[in-house]
């Protein structure tokens, strides 16, 4: 298993703004990636990264604020 992270040091990772700035359960999300969604777990920022094709990101989202994942 990998134990690095595959990106580079200067990507922007940020946390949804529904997270309120806490770090209890909170994803972080990574811009600038053509194509895909890098998506980490912000308690461990050093930790593995998924990544997402941004086609099946954005339906995610849209069933998350349809409420229909709950």
């Amino acid at each position: 298993m990998r134990k690095t992270n595959p990106f580079p040091a200067g990507a922007m990772w940020r946390k949804s703004s529904y997270s309120n700035g806490g770090d209890a359960n909170c994803v972080e999300i990574a811009d600038g990636f053509l194509g895909a969604i890098p998506v980490r777990d912000s308690k461990n920022p050093e930790g593995p990264v998924l990544l997402f094709p941004a086609s099946a990101w954005s339906g995610f989202i849209g069933e998350v604020k349809d409420g229909r994942l709950g």
